[in-house]
This record gives structure tokens, sequence and C-alpha cells, in this order.
């Protein structure tokens, strides 16, 4: 997107442009630090022509680069310069946040390190990270944003940090919240068109923190709503910390759409009817009919009590679920904090006093000013937020730090770890520490035998071309090249490498004899065979006869149960006894393909292949973490 009218005068460094790409606008700023505040020098702000964005997630990536294009044209003009960089935000509509847990069990007792400390976290944000996948997740690489540990445990003892001190029973209870690469993919593609460098990337709730809760109030618990047109992103504070975002799935779109099919406009229409509403007493539209309408604001309201009640329960819903009960305070934020009546709705929704519920902006001056803006409208809580995030130093700045030879992507302030980087590049835990091979489970004679896949090959982890540790700490500047931990081989043994590791002349594998190049499955159970052939079923020998022996009788069926079901096995034509490896084939599963070990129980007790069967014995078959005793 060329532009020859744009200036030629480069963005000084100094020169923050903050940009809110949000569902239904583009919003820029133009500030600079002054002092220990960010002035807000120029803004431009510009509605989607379309609906390119649903719920914050970008849809249209052209259309929402041509409105980034606009809005920086315009401030280029004010500023007599061409941007080049902008400082953005991720929207919060696909925040996941997650508890996770680890245990380490040191072999004896010892200080207790950065590294180990590192390693402990990194092991919970796996877990948390897995509980997210186990949900379904859709299946797109998942980056950390940020965690916060909510317990630390030493030996069975809470601590407040486990750092220096000794001890082998180490334990980490933390909340974690991840982004799926989707939606930074997007918005980067956006950026790229729009011929703009990301100068750094945090998330919308913690921007519209940064502007709306000052640090120093913190200490207490907070909640702040966002709410934009796609979602209301949600941020909760408390003991000088953000533990936790999430976001509510209902927002300013809900009210539009409810004055849609009550009067029959489009979005356009009723967009701008919303935004009429508290400021005349009477609204003129034409519907979608060509009819031209006019109603009352108090009519209006009326017809939109239905979706504020359900916005205010899904806020008070969320906040619930994420904080564990109504904060000491919340503040609302965004356009959707304007609609008349939602405050008080929001408060009786929490059960709260009105007056601990408000909306945004009388803490805007404490980190911004401007002379040619009001700063007290709650729309402008994330683009000041990302302004005040960027020119305090409240955000990583992600151009100053490169990960394999691209600029990493980074979410929030304070110190980094080489291990919070990879993780908020997309690397997990086991990319870290890698994976043993799965081990090959097997039942020989009877006795659990475990032969151990092959170690991981180790992770390699440079900073500036030294060899670091992951609990190293990341500076501005610095380059990390980073070289994944491959995973060890899986163990397999084909039936002649078995039957030599275990010194035998031949084996048998669930009951039959195998080719020597078969791969012996996991949780076979495996008889050793220590002459050229397999045993023959003991036959007890008759006595010795006095007298002609008379001709053998045909033995009896015989009931037993296998897996809780009574089945009749018919004799054997030679009268032989029936062994359990009998049942193997009257089960459904496949010995020939086993993925994790089988049991045998012979009422009630482990047994082997070889145990023979009497009547009415309750046999139990199936893999060991499903069978139950019958």
């Amino acid at each position: 997107m060329s532009d020859t009218t744009r200036p030629p005068t480069v963005q000084s460094q100094d020169l923050i442009y903050a940009l809110d790409i949000g569902t239904r606008s583009v919003i820029g700023l133009l500030a600079k630090t002054v002092e220990d505040k960010v002035q807000v020098l120029a803004m431009e702000k510009l509605l989607h022509t379309h609906r390119a964005m649903m719920d914050g997630q970008i849809e249209d990536i052209a259309q929402v680069a041509a409105a980034v294009h606009t809005v920086t044209a315009r401030l280029e003009q004010q500023a007599g310069c061409k941007l080049e960089r902008a400082y953005v935000a991720a929207a919060g509509r696909a925040l996941r946040t997650e508890q996770g847990h680890a245990l380490r069990e040191l072999s004896a007792p010892e200080p207790i390190t950065e590294a180990l400390i590192a390693q402990l976290e990194a092991a919970a944000v796996a877990e948390a990270e897995q509980a997210i996948r186990e949900e379904g997740d859709s299946g797109q690489q998942l980056l950390l944003v940020g965690y916060t540990a909510t317990q630390y445990t030493l030996d069975g003892y809470p601590l407040a940090t486990l750092l220096g001190h000794t001890g082998r029973r180490l334990e980490a209870q933390l909340v974690a919240t991840f982004l799926p690469s989707g939606v930074v993919d997007s918005l980067y593609a956006v950026m790229r068109q729009a011929g703009l460098e990301v100068a750094s990337l945090t998330l919308e709730p913690i921007a519209a923190l940064n502007a709306a809760i000052p640090a120093d109030l913190r200490l207490l618990n907070l909640c702040l709503v966002d709410i934009g047109a796609g979602t209301s992103d949600i941020a909760v504070c408390r003991e000088g910390s953000v533990v936790g975002y999430t976001m509510a799935t209902v927002a300013g779109d809900e009210i539009t759409e409810a004055l849609m099919k009550e009067y029959l406009v489009d979005y356009a229409t009723a967009e701008r009817m919303k935004s009429q509403l508290g400021e005349t007493d009477t609204l003129a539209f034409t519907d979608i009919l060509g009819q031209e309408q006019t109603c009352t604001c108090q009519q209006a309201q009326s017809a939109l009590e239905p979706a504020a009640q359900l916005l205010a329960k899904e806020i008070a819903h969320q906040v619930v679920n994420l904080n564990g009960a109504a904060p000491s305070a919340l503040f609302l934020a965004g356009g959707g904090s304007k609609l008349a009546g939602l405050r008080e709705k929001v408060a009786d929704a929490l059960g709260m006093d009105p007056r601990r519920v408000s909306v945004a902006g009388g803490h805007f001056k404490t980190s911004a000013f401007s002379d040619v803006l009001s700063l007290e409208d709650p729309e402008l809580t994330t683009p000041l937020g990302i302004a005040v995030s960027s020119g305090l130093g409240l955000i990583n700045d992600s151009c100053q730090v490169t990960l394999n030879g691209t600029r990493a992507k980074l979410f929030r302030s304070g110190d980094l770890s080489a291990m919070d980087l990879l993780m908020m590049n997309g690397y997990s835990y086991f990319d870290l520490l890698g994976k043993t091979g799965k081990p090959l489970v097997l039942q020989v004679d009877g006795r659990r035998t475990i032969y151990h896949g092959q170690p991981a090959k180790p992770a390699q982890l440079h900073i500036n071309g030294q060899e670091a540790q992951p609990s190293a700490l990341v500076h501005a500047g610095d380059v990390v090249d980073f070289v994944p931990a491959q995973a060890g081989a899986d163990c397999r043994l084909t039936a002649a490498q078995l039957a030599k590791r275990l010194d035998a002349a031949a084996i048998l594998v669930n009951g039959v004899r195998p080719d020597p190049d078969q791969e012996v499955p996991s949780g076979a159970f495996v008889v050793v065979v220590q002459g050229d052939e397999p045993p023959a079923p003991p036959v007890p020998a008759p006595a010795a006869p006095a007298v002609p022996a008379p001709p053998p009788q045909r033995a009896a069926a015989m009931p037993v149960f296998l897996n809780g079901k009574p089945i009749i096995l018919p004799a054997k034509p030679d009268g032989a006894p029936y062994y359990v490896m009998d049942l193997l084939e009257r089960t459904d599963i496949d010995f020939q393909h086993l993925q994790r070990p089988v049991t045998l129980r012979l009422n009630g007790g482990e047994c082997l292949f070889q145990q023979v069967l009497q009547a009415g014995d309750q046999v139990s078959i199936g893999y060991e973490d499903e069978v139950n005793n019958p």
C-alpha cells in the first residue's frame, strides 16, 4: 500500500504510535513520554465499513489493513513524519486460562535454585496446556501469555517462595494464560499489509488494565471489564499482581443486534442509534424497507433491556469464575460501558454495592494527559493503555529480542527467563526437556518386565552465542538460538532379540510361537521356552491298568465366566483341559497390535497363561487400566 504523499521524515524513536484494532473500529494514538506520564498528541478513529472482524478476531485481513493504512496516513499528516512502527495489542477473545500443578521429588534434600523452580513451573504450565487441549482445543499452537504462581509447597509446608530453601519434595500451583497463535498471526498479517512494523505486542486486557488501574491500587482485589463490540475482556488483580484473564462472548454487538431486530435496521444504522442513546430524546432512522421512522430513547432502552440483562449476567458469571467471588471493586471500560443502566445491572448481578462498580476513566490522569483531547472517555481505555504500556515501559519490547533469527513475541513485563520466552513463542515443556522413548512393557513368565526407551537428546539453548540454562534472564537486544530436544526412540524388540535378552531357546508370545523377526507388542504375555519345542500342556499320567483299559470317555463341556459373562467351553476332542490362554481369542483385544499392557486375573488374583481352568472359574482379560475384578 504505497502512498506518494506520505511525509519523507521518518518516525523518531520517542514518538509512540499506539494502534487499537477493534471489532468495530481502528483507533490510532500518537504520544510521547514526558517524565513519568504519557502525553497524547493526536488521535484518529475509523469505523469498519463492513464487519471485517467478529468477536475481536480479524476475518478480512485486507479490509482491516486498509483501515489501518487510512488511520496511519491521517496521523502522518498531523505528525509531519512517516510512521513505520506501531505498538499493538492482541484481542483477548481467545484467551484461555487454566490451572496447572507440578510435583518434583529430589533424590536427597538440596538447596532450591532458580533453575529448579523454572523447571517446576514449566511442568505446571505444561499440565495447564494439556488440560486445555483435552477440553477440545482446535489444535492451533498455543502461545503462553503469562502465568501467576498461586502456591508453592516444600516438603508439605506452604511457602511464598522456594528460592534458597532446602528440601526434597517441591510442588507448584499456578494459573497460566494462553492465546492461540492464529490470533497473533492474523494481527501480524494486517500490520505487514499496512506497511507497519510491530514495535511491541501486548494483550488488550493487560493494556486496558495499565490505563484504568494504577499499579499502586493492585494490592486490592479489583476487576476490569473492557466491553468492546465483539467481546468483553476481563482482568483481575490482587496482592499486587494480575492473577488471571478471561472474556465474555457477549458485548456491544449484542446490543446492536437487539436494535436491528426491534426496529428492522441494518448494522450501521443500529450502531448510530446506539451511540445516540442518552444524547437526545428522539431517534430518527430509516428501516430496511426504506421507511423513515422515529422512536424515543426510552422506548429504545426498553427494547434493549433483555440484551443488557444478558450482558450483565454473563459478565458477572465470568468474573466470579475467574476471581472466585465478587471483587472489592469493578471498573467498566470500552464503548459498551456507556450503555445506560449497565453499571447498576452488573452490580446487581454480582451482589455488589453500585458505588463499587464504576466506569473507567477517573484514573487515566495518573499515567496520561493531553492538551488537545479529553481522555475521560472509557472507549479510549485500550488505545490509551497501549500507549501507556509502551511509553512507561510496562511491556517488553519484542523488537529487541531475536529468537532463531526472527523477532520474538512477548506479552508481559518484568523479568523474563529464556524458558518464558520460548513458551511465549509456541515451544512447550517437552521441547525444553524432551521425552524418553516409550518403554516396552511385558509380562514375562507372570512377572511385569519393562524395557526402557532411549533417553531424549537434550535441547540446545544459546543466548548471544553462549550456552545458557532455561532459567537465564533475557534482556533487550539479546539474540536467542534454540534447538528443541529430540525425543528418544521407543523400545522395540523382535522375538529373536527378546529371546536373546531372556537367554531363552525360544519364547511364546500371547500363546503362540512368533516368527523371529516379528516385533513383540507392548503388553504381551511372554513364556520362556528352554527347549526346542513349546511345552505341551500338562496331562495327568494314567495309572497302570491291571486289566485292559476301557475306551476313553468323551469329556464334558465346562462352564466358566469371562469378563463377567458366562460361556460354555465345549469338550476338547482329546479330553485335554482348558488353559487361560485358550480364552484370549474370545476377547476383543488384538494381541498382535497391543498399545498398552494387558492383565490376566483368575478368580480375583493374577495368573499365568498356562493356568488350568476349572468349571465355574471367573477369568478377567483386559487392558491393565480398564480391567476390574469380577
